[in-house]
């Protein structure tokens, strides 16, 4: 009787532990379905996002393919300055806005006072103006026998551990490089800025009104009523310096690029929206046109002021 009672607890717990050890399996499978159910969840969203990033990419080519053709058609001297389309491709919506790179200052091709006046308009001092607008002109400029080693000097006595390119500017964030700039005057210039017009002066028919304000000999009553009428202005060198008046003894207005800042936003059915700005050359020798700069997840900068 006692060795059946034994037995029968012996089988009691032998029956428990198998059954807490059921229950711990079907535990750490229910653990392991959740966690693949998660790993599938985030690899589609994952594949998701990198389909987006695809179909926004090609629509952007595509963007910036209508974009040339529409500016190829109209002939290098008939070609508007600045422009807008919209359009729909495989389901997203395209807004294309494009402006003549001339509409910005040119780093490397814009003498000092064009430069100085810029930096003028955007909060520095007179003095300060023309002092970082000759850095900019010493970073970009190679040295003369009897100037060798002057902009280094000054660079080595700052305590900065490299010297002035002494070349032309390689991209415009370069600007921060240079000796003195400060940093809130550099975050305002960078929308005015380019490397990529080719030209000396600005186009003011396309320029927004900082630059146009940056034109030596520009005066506040000028650039007032300059601003007013140019939308009625006809593409006449004549009719915009009469305008301009001082200013147009510069040699640095109305000038023409051959480069062109694309903005694309692509709106997806689904509500995601990209933004992405891209900077084309039209002198291609066998291709129509050349991608200077491409850069994806643009935000849009405010405009400075313009001190009048």
């Amino acid at each position: 009787m006692i060795k059946s009672i034994r037995h029968s607890a012996r089988s009691s717990s032998e029956q428990g532990f198998v059954i807490v050890a059921v229950l711990w399996l079907l535990a750490a499978l229910a653990a392991l379905a959740t966690i693949f159910s998660l790993y599938l969840s985030n690899s589609a969203r994952a594949l998701a996002l990198n389909d987006t990033a695809l179909q926004a990419e090609a629509l952007v080519s595509a963007s910036v393919e209508l974009t040339a053709y529409q500016l190829q058609l109209a002939g290098k001297d008939a070609r508007p300055a600045l422009g807008s389309f919209h359009t729909r491709l495989n389901g997203a919506d395209l807004a294309v806005s494009f402006v003549s790179e001339a509409a910005r200052v040119d780093l490397n091709a814009a003498p000092k006072e064009l430069i100085a006046g810029l930096l003028a308009v955007l909060g520095a001092g007179e003095e300060d103006a023309r002092e970082y607008a000759d850095r900019i002109i010493g970073w970009r400029t190679k040295s003369k026998p009897e100037t060798v080693g002057n902009e280094d000097a000054l660079y080595r006595a700052a305590g900065r551990p490299y010297s002035p390119r002494q070349a032309p500017f390689a991209h415009v964030n370069e600007l921060g490089l240079v000796l003195g700039l400060p940093p809130a005057l550099l975050e305002r210039a960078l929308p005015f800025v380019t490397i990529f017009s080719g030209v000396s002066g600005v186009d003011v028919l396309t320029a927004p009104p900082e630059v146009i304000a940056a034109l030596p000999g520009m005066t506040p009553l000028t650039l007032k009523q300059f601003l007013t009428d140019r939308a009625t202005l006809p593409n006449d060198s004549a009719a915009i310096a009469a305008a301009l008046g001082a200013a147009a003894k510069s040699n640095v207005a109305a000038q023409k690029s051959q480069a062109y800042r694309i903005l694309i936003r692509v709106g997806f059915p689904n509500g995601r929206e990209t933004v992405s700005e891209v900077v084309i050359d039209l002198r291609g020798e066998q291709d129509p046109y050349r991608v200077l700069s491409w850069q994806d997840d643009v935000i849009v900068r405010r405009r400075a002021l313009v001190r009048l």
